[in-house]
């Protein structure tokens, strides 16, 4: 989801290639287990989606609760065409979405509109996550459940030691921290949630953690994280945070890293869930 404070859109650092949409649906796909394994909205009919992207998320709520009416907002409208063009070719889902332009952090949403909200990789984009989470909160009604979903980009870790992937992951946070972003966000939401009012509020860390012990999974994920790091090349050469030859050595070291029998990737990334003015 492009950011937004002030009418400022500040820069997206994988951009909206037709080669990233397609990466975002891949990471849906990969990610899925992990990050849907807590997630219940069975018993929840509205649902508001904050941050859609292109859609890859919203097919897997669709999907997996049958039962469920999905609101999902995002502010780029690419991502936007491409979420529609996408939740379009699956019939069966007909009905049951509706996409809209709009800033999560000014809702066009009456208050108590909704029984629950979904945010995915959204925080760590925004500049203001409290003031989404706060817009949230109004627009969800009293018990009505949130899930979050968030980054915590300092857990990386890769085995064997890769210099150029360190540098370029240093200058990949950086870039986003100094452009409004968060890439720590996920060990916030506790705080966050708990300012705002929020309650039953339970975190969770996720991670993948994989090595001799699953080889085929864990080439999987490096290759997974290749193209998640990778995708934001172009961005960090504008900005001048790496040089072509550091991008070079970054692609040759994840190569290696794949073919190396010894390999070992971890990452934990945080997940909460909590409840609107909950009344027993």
């Amino acid at each position: 989801m492009s950011k937004s404070k002030s009418n400022k859109l500040f820069p997206y650092i994988h951009g909206f290639s037709e080669i990233e949409q397609e990466r975002l649906r891949k990471q849906a796909e990969f990610a899925e287990y992990t990050v849907f394994q807590d997630i219940n909205f069975s018993s929840t009919e509205e649902v508001l989606e904050v941050g859609c992207g292109v859609g890859a998320q919203s097919e897997i709520l669709l999907r997996r609760f049958p039962n469920l009416n999905l609101t999902s907002i995002d502010l780029n409208e690419a991502q936007l065409e491409a979420a529609k063009n996408s939740l379009r070719e699956k019939t069966y889902y007909a009905d049951r979405w509706t996409i809209e332009k709009m800033d999560a952090a000014n809702l066009e949403y009456e208050s108590n509109s909704y029984d629950g909200a979904f945010l995915c990789w959204v925080l760590e984009h925004v500049p203001d996550p409290l003031r989404v989470l706060s817009e949230v909160r109004r627009v969800v009604k009293p018990n009505g459940k949130i899930f979050i979903t968030e980054v915590m980009n300092s857990s990386f870790f890769l085995e064997p030691y890769s210099p150029n992937v360190w540098k370029y992951w240093m200058a990949f946070n950086d870039y986003q921290f100094e452009n409004a972003g968060d890439p720590f966000v996920g060990a916030k939401l506790g705080n966050f949630l708990t300012a705002l009012g929020y309650s039953q509020i339970r975190t969770r860390v996720k991670t993948w953690h994989l090595d001799n012990r699953n080889p085929k999974k864990r080439k999987e994920i490096i290759d997974f994280w290749s193209e998640l790091m990778l995708s934001a090349a172009d961005s960090l050469l504008r900005a001048e945070r790496v040089d072509e030859a550091t991008v070079k050595a970054v692609k040759s070291e994840l190569n290696s890293v794949t073919k190396d029998p010894n390999s070992v990737f971890f990452y934990s990334f945080m997940q909460a869930e909590a409840r609107v003015n909950y009344q027993d």
